[in-house]
C-alpha cells in the first residue's frame, strides 16, 4: 500500500531543508528524504551569504545560527604580484544586518534546520531514504518511489514532488529535463589544513601562479582549501608527494603543514558543473537549486540561490497545497521569478570564467586582466556591485509571513 504526504522534498541539503522548513510552517504536509544516515558530510558548501543570514533572523534562528562556530568573510579579492590587493567584492558596502560571508560547517546549518522543522507537526525527516525513480499517474508526477538503507522499498504518493537532489538529479533526469551545459574550464580539489590562531581570517584571497589556482577559506581551527585545476586533469594520479608540491608553490605558508595531507584519499575531487535548466518542472514535479541550475564555486554562491529558490517556491506554493494540487501554471511561477537572478549570477561567473579562469589554467596569467585592476583601483566604490550580486543577488528573498517567528534564544 502506497503512502501519502501533500508535498515530498527529495535531498536533505540547503534547498531542500528550507523548502520543508517554510511549508511545514504554513501547515503543509511535508516529507523530506535524505539519503544518508545524517548531514556529516565534509567538503559541502559551507558559505552562508548575507540575503540568507537575513532570512534566519526572519525564521527567529539568527540568534542560534550565529552561536554556531563560524568565521565572517568581510571581503573578497586577489593579491597582486606587487603585494597590493584588489578588491573585488566589499560585502562591508552593503546595508544589511550581516554585512559579511558566514564560514560554517554545512551539518551544522542542515542541523538547526532540521531541529526547527521538527518542530512543526505538519514535518517528517526520512533519513537512510534513498528516492530511486517517480511515480506517473494520468500523465502527471503523482510520488516517488523510495529504498531505505535496510534494503525496504516503497511508494510515497503526493501532490508535489521537489526535486533538490542536487546537480546530478534523478528526479531531473527520470522527468526527462535536460540542462543546457557552459562551458567551465577547472575541476576543483578540495582539503583542509590546520590554521594558527594568529592567521587572519577576514578576507577571501584567492592564489594564482603558474597554471595553479587556490583558495584558502578561513574556518574556526583550519583551512578549508579549494585547488583548482584545468578541466578533466587527474590530480589524483601524480600522487600525494606531486600535489604537496603543488600546494607548497602557490600557497607557501602552507609548508610547515602540508604533511597533514597524508594521500590523496584526504583530497576529494568535485566535477565542476555550470548549467541550466530551460524548463524547471513538469506537472507534479519542481526543480530548484542544483537540480534547476548547478552553479560554479566562483563566489560561492550556490548555497544562495539554492535557498532563495526555496523561498520563493514555497512562498508561491504553500497556499495552492493547501488547497489541493498545484498547478502547472503555479510551478512555472517560481521559474518565472528566480530566473533573472539565476542568470545574472552566471552571467557575472562566466565572465570570470572566460577573463580571469581559462587565462590562469592556460598558464598566461597569474591574476586579472590589467583593465579590470586598473578600474577597481581607480574607483574602489566599484566593489559594491559584486558584493551586492554575490551576498544579496538581483532578487532576494524573505520570510513569507507565515513562516516569521520570534528571534529564539540559544539553548531552546
Amino acid at each position: 500500500m502506497a503512502e501519502r504526504t501533500t508535498c515530498v522534498v527529495i535531498g536533505g541539503g540547503p534547498a531542500g531543508m528550507v523548502a520543508g522548513l517554510l511549508l511545514a510552517r504554513a501547515g503543509v504536509e511535508v516529507t523530506v528524504l535524505e539519503k544518508h544516515a545524517d548531514f556529516l558530510r565534509d567538503f559541502r558548501g559551507d558559505t552562508v551569504h548575507p540575503s540568507t543570514l537575513t532570512l534566519l533572523d526572519e525564521l527567529g534562528l539568527g540568534e542560534k545560527f550565529h552561536a554556531l562556530p563560524h568565521s565572517e568573510l568581510t571581503a573578497a579579492g586577489f593579491p597582486m604580484e606587487d603585494g597590493t590587493l584588489m578588491k573585488l567584492a566589499d560585502f562591508t558596502r552593503l546595508r544589511v544586518p550581516h554585512p559579511y560571508i558566514a564560514m560554517v560547517p554545512q551539518w551544522d546549518f542542515l542541523d538547526l534546520l532540521a531541529e526547527s522543522a521538527r518542530k512543526e507537526p505538519t514535518f517528517v525527516l526520512r533519513t537512510e531514504t534513498e528516492c530511486t525513480g517517480l511515480v506517473r499517474e494520468h500523465g502527471r508526477v503523482a510520488g516517488i518511489t523510495y529504498r531505505t538503507a535496510d534494503g525496504e522499498t516503497g511508494e510515497l504518493r503526493a501532490d508535489l514532488v521537489i526535486a533538490a537532489d542536487g546537480r546530478w538529479s534523478l528526479a531531473r533526469r527520470e522527468a526527462g529535463l535536460v540542462p543546457h551545459e557552459y562551458d567551465c574550464p577547472f575541476d576543483v580539489w578540495w582539503f583542509r589544513l590546520s590554521r594558527h590562531e594568529n592567521e587572519e581570517g577576514g578576507m577571501l584571497m584567492p592564489r594564482m601562479r603558474d597554471r595553479r589556482f587556490a583558495v584558502p577559506l578561513p574556518r574556526p581551527g583550519f583551512f578549508q582549501i579549494a585547488y583548482l585545476s584545468p578541466k578533466g586533469e587527474d590530480l589524483g594520479k601524480q600522487g600525494i608527494e606531486a600535489f604537496r608540491h603543488n600546494v607548497t608553490q602557490i600557497c607557501p605558508e602552507f609548508a610547515d603543514r602540508v604533511h597533514e595531507l597524508e594521500s590523496m584519499d584526504d583530497v576529494k575531487m568535485l566535477d565542476v558543473r555550470l548549467n541550466l535548466l530551460r524548463k524547471w518542472h513538469v506537472d507534479g514535479l519542481l526543480c530548484i537549486g542544483d537540480a534547476a541550475h548547478a552553479m560554479s564555486p566562483i563566489g560561492g554562491v550556490g548555497i544562495n540561490l539554492a535557498v532563495q529558490d526555496a523561498v520563493a517556491a514555497t512562498t508561491l506554493l504553500a497556499e495552492p497545497l493547501l488547497r489541493g494540487r498545484p498547478s502547472e501554471a503555479d510551478l512555472a511561477k517560481v521559474r518565472s521569478r528566480r530566473l533573472a537572478p539565476t542568470l545574472l549570477v552566471q552571467g557575472l561567473q562566466r565572465v570570470l570564467h572566460r577573463t580571469v579562469m581559462r587565462a590562469v589554467m592556460a598558464g598566461k596569467r597569474n591574476g586579472p586582466p590589467a583593465p579590470m585592476i586598473k578600474l577597481f583601483a581607480r574607483f574602489p566604490r566599484l566593489s559594491y556591485l559584486p558584493a551586492r550580486l554575490l551576498g544579496l543577488g538581483l532578487r532576494p528573498e524573505h520570510a513569507p509571513a507565515f513562516a516569521r517567528r520570534p528571534m529564539e534564544p540559544v539553548g531552546r
